[in-house]
């Protein structure tokens, strides 16, 4: 029962990201962006469904697997046994858990994609994400024999990632990223070195809401990873852990950026405390409150650096995808290996394995560098070869002719084009 009620906060997470990413948008566009995460989720239920699960949760080899040890195939959710692993936890349970989640990788993409992209195209990448590149990705660190789970071959440590800043964060934010680069920017932005600067958000009051939306499903997203309300310390630990870095990641983004303008910024605020909650995500277990916070606030001034990054290489990222879930995601893979206490162990259904040998700790507890090491592997591992097949991904959808719609289009809007109507007919103009 826990794992489902985490899950349906995890699920209701699509309501942030699409007023969130809505918000962002320009009102011309508020339609497609709303239908995209709808659409997405239907996707990709019925995909996770018919062998997303079974490549990614089932037996098989360190780069993919299909079904149970002795070989049978749990493709379209047969031949499921009634528990997964040693978890205890009803394995259709397991599944809409991690549906959820597969759901939150797929809708990131889109926020940096907004704008340009054909409905067409929104539909074929869409499937390679939560068909292809998720699922197999993901297998390779959450996979019960994934190369990534299996015993270090580089004798450091076991890489570690308890709720996903590599397995959803990092793997959405570079397949964003290269749709971002394929797609190019949208008509009319112009870049701040060439004397322009980001378009203005059409609606903050849902970006804002939208936020906050995502900040409560994230309660789901990372206490519901112990995959036990029997773990009622670490439960409560994930969760105090999970609060305070978004709260720093706020601060941390709106003290860095006042000084520029001497105004106080609520979309860098925004991000600010999803950079946060997305540099939690994997050390969230594992961390002191101190140690949640100083990641967080962290977290808070690389989400501005790396959107800066993206303005001076003039890639278009609408919503700060990358910014937010990329760099983010790298950081809090990392910071595991530096914030660790060596405090807990693995968790298990009733607590954390504290034995000999299995606490996680960090170099700024010293435990030295293997865990850094451990960290710094899988998540370069995961990222590059997403991002490598993710460009291969957009391009092939671009040879079809439906991944960017005709100039004409997108100067009319997405919304009136694509859709036949706007988010808001009788208030305002369809082109604003």
């Amino acid at each position: 029962m826990w794992v489902l009620v985490t899950a349906f906060l995890v699920f209701f997470m699509q309501a942030g990201f699409m007023f969130l990413e809505a918000g962002f948008a320009r009102e011309r566009e508020t339609v497609n962006v709303l239908l995209e995460g709808i659409v997405d989720t239907c996707l990709c239920g019925i995909l996770f469904y018919a062998w997303g699960f079974a490549w990614m949760f089932g037996h098989g080899n360190g780069l993919i697997g299909w079904g149970d040890a002795a070989g049978h195939s749990w493709y379209c959710l047969q031949n499921l046994p009634d528990t997964y692993e040693s978890t205890g936890v009803a394995t259709l349970a397991f599944f809409l858990f991690q549906f959820a989640f597969a759901d939150t990788c797929s809708t990131i993409t889109s926020g940096a994609m907004l704008g340009r992209t054909g409905f067409w195209g929104d539909l074929w990448y869409s499937i390679g994400v939560s068909g292809f590149l998720y699922p197999i990705f993901g297998h390779w660190a959450w996979g019960p024999d994934g190369w990534l789970n299996s015993i270090p071959f580089w004798k450091a440590a076991p890489f570690h990632d308890f709720a996903g800043s590599t397995v959803v964060h990092t793997i959405g934010g570079m397949i964003a990223l290269a749709g971002a680069i394929v797609l190019g920017p949208r008509l009319g932005r112009k870049f701040k070195r060439d004397g322009g600067g980001p378009m203005p958000y059409h609606n903050m009051t849902i970006a804002s809401v939208g936020a906050v939306i995502l900040w409560f499903g994230w309660y789901g997203f990372n206490p519901g990873s112990t995959l036990s309300a029997m773990d009622i310390a670490g439960v409560a630990r994930v969760a105090a852990n999970t609060t305070l870095a978004a709260c720093a990641g706020g601060l941390g983004a709106l003290i860095f950026v006042y000084p520029r303008s001497k105004k106080w910024d609520c979309g860098a605020t925004v991000n600010g405390l999803l950079a946060g909650l997305v540099a939690i995500t994997c050390p969230c277990y594992w961390v002191s409150p101190l140690g949640a916070i100083i990641l967080g606030a962290v977290a808070g001034v690389i989400v501005i650096l790396a959107t800066d990054l993206l303005e001076y290489l003039r890639i278009d990222d609408p919503c700060g995808a990358w910014p937010v879930h990329g760099a983010c995601g790298i950081w809090g893979t990392l910071s595991l290996g530096l914030f660790a206490t060596g405090q807990f162990g693995a968790p298990t259904p009733t607590g954390a394995d504290n034995s000999a040998g299995a606490v996680v700790k960090g170099l700024f507890y010293g435990g030295g560098t293997d865990q850094l090491v451990a960290q710094f592997i899988g998540n370069a591992a995961i990222g590059i070869g997403v991002f490598a097949v993710a460009m291969v991904l957009m391009y092939a959808v671009k040879a079809t002719g439906t991944l960017r719609v005709a100039k004409e289009i997108e100067i009319e809007g997405l919304d009136l084009h694509e859709h036949g109507g706007t988010a808001y007919p009788d208030t305002r103009s369809s082109t604003h």
